[in-house]
């Protein structure tokens, strides 16, 4: 019995790992692959590893500025994949992150979209570890892939293991660089935190039927397609209700529609505190989301999932990996204001049809908790360290001490 205590114990030491996480946008600006990160960096704590996150930053936060984050960079915006991308242009960065390099000795470092400029690009051929690169981006196109692959392949070598959040992600980024072979893994959810039943927002819980949407308020989200769609519905369903939960470069003209087409029971919450966001999602009977595209997976399709509510979404790659119409959700054409209105009535009218729908996406979304996630991650950081291994083409690394408590 004690041998097997032992042998136990010192696979635990064995697998334990540091590892770095490497974030290309601002870290304090909420994103997508940001709260990917954040949370990822949250389990694989939880299950014993030792981490640490690179990434620029645009302010000092206290729940940031801790001794397991680097800020590294100066923060620009500039326009991508009808977004805004907050990225450092700093390449004069290298003395400092080697510094850091050589003092954490890290097991692994992992990469969040690592051919964006300017923190990725400088790390990977620094560092002597193994490293991981996980794809999220999902588009038409690429520019900077395009005119940049010739570049960008000399990159390639320096990645031992990857991953894509989704199908769409994984074929995008093959379509650029066919050597790529990531496995998809997809986004995590915290499925705890977003369960049903919490404390609804009490002026939002009456008789009225609430279709929410949360994301960035800008072109690629189709909140104008919404707004049209909620005005064929309001006429059907009076006591209906929109509520739009974030911010972004189109709130003037969203209020300017409200108020043009004077729509009544809209609901602008603007930003919302994580904390905060679970109870909208538990005061909402219907989650929409429209994008007309650019999307590679569709986080808060999982988080309304999570929460038990029906789903209505665009037919596009991204959210289709996630969603099955007429099983969990409703699903229509983008730029379909008609269709999304029909598909959001018939919802409205049929509370029957919310609960089942509502019931098979919570089911679903216990596949993507962030348990399960991180677990599979970790078996990539493994495959990565074997092929570091054997491609012998990297330093040898020091043993970094990554052990648990003595057990009795």
């Amino acid at each position: 019995m004690g041998e097997c205590k032992l042998r136990q114990r010192c696979d635990c030491e064995r697998d334990l790992m540091k590892i770095g996480l490497v974030s290309p946008y601002d870290y304090t600006h909420p994103g997508g692959v940001t709260e990917h990160i954040r949370q990822l960096g949250t389990w694989l704590r939880q299950l014993g590893h030792d981490v640490r996150t690179f990434a620029p930053s645009s302010r000092r936060d206290a729940e940031i500025d801790t001794p397991d984050f680097y800020r590294i960079g100066r923060v620009f915006s500039l326009p991508a994949n009808d977004s805004v991308a907050r990225i450092t242009l700093s390449f004069h960065m290298a003395r400092r992150v080697a510094d850091i390099l050589e003092s954490e000795r890290f097991d692994v470092l992992h990469f969040h979209e690592p051919f964006m400029p300017a923190l990725p690009l400088t790390l990977l051929p620094m560092s002597h570890a193994p490293h991981v690169a996980t794809f999220h981006a999902f588009a038409k196109s690429n520019l900077g892939y395009y005119y940049g692959r010739p570049i960008l392949k000399q990159y390639l070598k320096h990645i031992d293991a990857s991953i894509a959040v989704s199908p769409p992600a994984r074929d995008f980024v093959q379509h650029y660089f066919p050597r790529l072979e990531p496995r998809v893994i997809p986004n995590g959810i915290d499925v705890e935190r977003f369960r049903p039943g919490q404390t609804p927002i009490h002026h939002l819980r009456d008789n009225c039927v609430n279709v929410l949407f949360v994301g960035r308020l800008e072109k690629r989200k189709g909140l104008p397609d919404l707004l049209r769609a909620y005005e064929y519905l309001q006429q059907r369903v009076p006591r209906s209700r929109l509520i739009v939960v974030g911010d972004g470069p189109m709130r003037g003209k969203l209020d300017s529609f409200v108020s043009s087409h004077r729509l009544e029971n809209v609901v602008m919450a603007g930003y919302v505190p994580d904390q905060v966001l679970p109870r909208y999602y538990s005061s909402a009977d219907i989650a929409c989301f429209p994008a007309t595209g650019g999307e590679s997976f569709g986080l808060v399709l999982l988080e309304a999932m999570a929460a038990g509510l029906p789903v209505v979404a665009t037919e596009i790659p991204g959210y289709m990996s996630v969603v099955e119409a007429g099983t969990d959700s409703v699903t229509v054409r983008p730029k379909s204001p008609g269709e999304l209105g029909l598909a959001l009535t018939v919802l409205a009218r049929d509370a029957m049809l919310r609960r089942r729908l509502g019931e098979a996406a919570q089911a679903k979304a216990q596949r993507f908790s962030w348990r399960e996630v991180a677990v599979q991650v970790i078996e990539v950081y493994q495959e990565a360290r074997e092929a570091s291994r054997a491609a012998g083409d990297k330093e040898p690394e020091q043993s970094v001490h990554h052990s648990l408590p003595s057990v009795g």
